[in-house]
């Protein structure tokens, strides 16, 4: 009998979570994706201390000290994910720095400046999605970024206006949350689940699903943020999963019986619906409160270890200047 991961790989693209290189290794992922939380730890691990050095060396040359540790922080991101793409056939997604999320103009210049880090790195920009997070600015940006021939990895999606904006713009892949929508249900409304299927962030990444393939989208569908394997194995049959190494583990030891549970009916339209403008985008947003506060802290707090990865950097820079 094969394991749930063997089974779920039948069934769905499997994707890794993590910018732990021997986790990669170890669960054979088609993809993979990073954040500003995971460059962190990262940043802290023996075995990238060589790109840690590689990237400080990089920022160095490219101007004075104004600016240095952001500079450094991208080189970071794009050497991990450039040895990352050693070892995945697919997409790798970066991450570009979530406080230019309400600034289109900004965002469409952090994203061109990783592929250009990427291809002076040697890295295939074919297979690097540059990740944004999907507010309504971020979507626009990633609508001339599509244009442009950027591919584009929408993030912190936590309902069906965000994924309907995100196809209307053509984007590339979207990264629909589910754990953060269980958690904000438990918190706001003392939510409790007799099933998997009674989970708000599945029920909200099964409509999604079904809306897309309703309407001919070629937007992929990656479902993100999973706090146990039951929520993932009830979105077995979505384009894509990206799951932690701790849940690959439990899916890798398990080899009870799954069931694909999201497939399309094949009754498509054939024709996408209207498009989301920005006025209704804002308003169904400010209507949903659980979206709107999720997407704001998700920002907030990859902002937050942006920033502490930068500070980071400015120690180890600042030891390293003490010990010489």
């Amino acid at each position: 009998m094969m394991t749930q991961l063997e089974q779920l790989r039948s069934m769905s693209t499997v994707v890794a979570d993590t910018g732990d290189i021997e986790s990669i290794l170890r669960y054979r992922p088609h993809d993979a994706t990073t954040n500003p939380t995971l460059l962190l730890k990262a940043f802290a691990l023996p075995v990238w201390q060589p790109q840690v050095q590689q990237a400080l060396t990089l920022a160095a040359q490219e101007g004075d000290n104004h600016g240095f540790a952001g500079r450094a922080a991208e080189h970071l991101a794009v050497l991990i994910g450039c040895k990352i793409l050693e070892v995945v056939p697919g997409y790798l997604s970066t991450e570009v720095d979530a406080r230019l999320s309400f600034d289109t103009a900004r965002t469409i210049d952090g994203a061109k400046r990783l592929i250009d880090l990427y291809h002076r790195a040697g890295g295939d920009t074919d297979r690097v999605l540059v990740k944004i997070a999907a507010t309504w600015e971020g979507i626009a940006a990633a609508r001339q970024l599509e244009r442009d021939g950027i591919a584009t990895n929408l993030t912190l999606l936590f309902n069906l206006t965000q994924a309907r904006a995100c196809a209307d713009a053509g984007v590339t892949l979207i990264s629909p949350f589910v754990g953060r929508i269980l958690d904000w249900h438990k918190k706001n409304r003392g939510l409790s689940l007799h099933s998997p299927a009674e989970d708000p962030g599945v029920q909200s990444v099964t409509r999604i699903f079904h809306y897309y393939k309703q309407h001919n989208y070629n937007t992929i569908i990656m479902g993100a943020s999973f706090r146990n394997k039951e929520e993932v194995l009830e979105l077995a049959g979505c384009d894509r999963l990206t799951i932690s190494p701790a849940l690959l583990e439990e899916l890798s030891r398990d080899r009870t019986p799954i069931e694909k549970k999201l497939q399309s009916s094949g009754s498509s339209k054939g024709a996408a619906a209207a498009a989301m403008g920005q006025e209704r985008f804002r308003w169904q947003m400010n209507e949903d409160p659980m979206a709107t506060e999720k997407l704001a802290e998700g920002i907030r707090n990859f902002a937050v270890d942006s920033g502490k990865l930068e500070e980071c950097i400015k120690a180890h820079c600042a030891t390293a200047a003490n010990v010489t």
